[in-house]
């Protein structure tokens, strides 16, 4: 089935489909992730070096160092953001505009198809497969900062005084959006100035959203950043386990449209890192927001397990397929089969 174009979204990477129990199935019909595919698809290859130490990411534009490990060893959040300072003052790798990576950069790189490490096949990086410390402060917890999992892939927030790896990067990136962060916090939680923290406020990298956000259209709402049409309830059957995530959305036929569960990067772009409760953009027009929801992305490191958002912090988590624990919230495929 064909679907339209998707900005400012890579696609996860998911090719194959399981079943609740974990078993691959075939994934025509399916309504899982590996069917779809949808989002910006990954060039070939994904990466291209630059010199011994560097590799630019071809999907995003973003250039990685190849060794993802300022140090060597883990620090806490301020020591990070003192670290990437120090490389731009000696100009590591011949270059004097690093940063740590907001929480949309660093997710960028994980491959939702891949585990120890989550990263695309074929990568050129030597990873820990621990949490690495993005740019993002964690609204709901300020003294927290947001971290990314490379081991399976999830992302949540942890304590800024806490240690965690750095990987740092630069260049810009038209494919990425704006986290929607706008404000600055130390390690304690504490409100700063921005200027010379080295914050993602301070840099505030990834497109810029549109103005309004979003727009109804009928029963649903179009993300004008996306272009994605969301049904604007954003509770279509109280909470399910996954399986029935899957037949709800292939039950529900609003607008005479075809609907789908979203991927997970496409449930993602929906947050907003400014709030929670739940951690969407202000003045948006969706109904009934739950606190977590079920993506069509399995997991990689186990497929009885699937990736959820939970919408009222903004983290990205895995839920046990089989299990009734999460909501359902739609995408239409707008499109007819091809």
């Amino acid at each position: 089935m064909n679907i339209p174009a998707i900005r400012h979204i890579p696609a996860t990477g998911q090719t194959l489909c399981f079943d609740a129990a974990g078993n691959l199935v075939d994934c025509v019909g399916s309504g899982q992730d590996g069917e779809f595919r949808a989002g910006q698809p990954w060039p070939e290859p994904r990466f291209e070096l630059q010199g011994a130490d560097l590799a630019l990411d071809r999907l995003t534009g973003l250039v990685w160092p190849r060794v993802a490990s300022v140090g060597d060893f883990p620090m806490s959040w301020a020591e990070a953001l003192d670290a990437v300072a120090a490389m731009n003052r000696e100009q590591a790798f011949g270059h004097a505009d690093w940063r740590l990576p907001n929480r949309r950069e660093l997710l960028s790189v994980v491959s939702h198809d891949s585990r120890r490490p989550a990263l695309p096949p074929g990568h050129p990086f030597t990873v820990s497969q621990t949490w690495y410390w993005t740019s993002t402060t964690a609204v709901i917890a300020p003294d927290c900062a947001w971290r990314v999992h490379l081991e399976g892939g999830r992302m949540f927030y942890g304590d800024k005084t806490r240690d965690a790896m750095v990987w740092p990067v630069r260049g810009e990136s038209s494919l990425l959006a704006w986290t929607g962060q706008r404000g600055c916090w130390d390690s304690a939680g504490n409100v700063v100035t921005c200027a010379g923290t080295g914050q993602d406020r301070e840099l505030r990298r990834g497109s810029p959203w549109p103005d309004p956000r979003f727009a109804v259209e009928g029963e649903g709402v179009r993300d004008r950043l996306t272009g994605l049409l969301w049904s604007r309830s954003a509770d279509l059957r109280g909470i399910c386990t996954w399986e029935e995530a899957i037949r709800a959305a292939r039950e529900y036929h609003e607008g005479g449209l075809v609907w789908r569960l979203p991927n997970i990067r496409e449930l993602e772009s929906l947050v907003d890192a400014e709030r929670h409760d739940p951690a969407l953009p202000g003045g948006h027009p969706f109904e009934n927001s739950q606190e977590a929801y079920w993506s069509s992305t399995s997991s990689a490191y186990s497929p009885d397990w699937a990736y959820c958002l939970y919408l009222h912090k903004g983290a990205v988590g895995v839920g046990f397929k089989a299990g009734a624990e999460f909501s359902v919230w739609l995408v239409a495929v707008e499109s007819t089969p091809g």
